[in-house]
């Protein structure tokens, strides 16, 4: 079976919906191609198209070399990020593919947003991406 983009962009929008504070979310293969992205209507993206593609790119080999102390430290739930002007987190969904989010720099419950309300979402609906194949 081939990508389903209808369930990849209908899953963006339900990760958009959980808070407020979510500005973009991406969809990412294990080769760093952004597959789908939503983002929250009213913002204006800080990084060009090309931008971004290469943060998910660079994003997708951080989190391959984290992979390499799991044994030792367990798995990763989500990396994140705080920079001047936005939040990042990269969450893995499976081996093959991640998601990627921004939030608004102000929030401050970030990680009650991941773990209560984005991670049982994913875990909803990994059978979805596990029938997929990615040959991108």
């Amino acid at each position: 079976m081939g990508i389903d983009y209808e369930f990849l962009n209908s899953f963006c929008k339900d990760i958009l919906a959980k808070g407020d504070s979510i500005r973009w979310v991406g969809l990412v293969n294990k080769n760093g191609v952004i597959l789908t992205q939503k983002v929250r209507d009213g913002v204006k993206l800080l990084l060009t198209e090309e931008e971004n593609e290469e943060y998910a790119a660079s994003a997708i080999a951080r989190q391959k070399t984290r992979g390499k102390f799991e044994p030792k430290i367990g798995k990763m739930e989500y990396a994140f990020g705080r920079y001047d002007k936005l939040l990042r987190a990269t969450l893995p969904i499976n081996e093959n593919y991640y998601t990627l989010i921004t939030f608004d720099v102000e929030e401050k419950n970030f990680d009650s947003i991941i773990m209560d309300k984005i991670v049982p979402l994913i875990d909803q609906n990994k059978t979805r991406f596990v029938t997929m194949n990615d040959s991108i």
